[in-house]
């Protein structure tokens, strides 16, 4: 089985999925990060309704940098699902 590493960078990716909603996985797992570590991790964002690719993406940097293991585990799951769906 071939499978193709996708080489797009994290400010290519966040561009690509600026005002893409995001599929219903991306939205789980976005709910999810702001559900299990909001206010201890992503203190300085704030949840949207219907968030964007790009709006999923732009709190996977918090949540390494600030959360634990787990956090950061949820934020490769983000981005993983961001870029299958770009």
């Amino acid at each position: 089985m071939d499978k193709t590493v996708d080489s797009r960078n994290f400010d290519e990716l966040k561009a690509l999925g600026a005002g893409r909603p995001a599929p219903a996985e991306v939205v789980h797992l976005y709910r999810q990060a702001f559900r299990d570590f909001g206010a201890q991790t992503l203190w300085s964002s704030r949840p949207v309704p219907d968030p964007s690719v790009a709006d999923a993406l732009a709190i996977t940097h918090s949540l390494r940098v600030e959360g634990d293991r787990n956090a950061r585990r949820l934020a490769e799951r983000i981005e993983d699902a961001c870029r299958a769906a770009l």
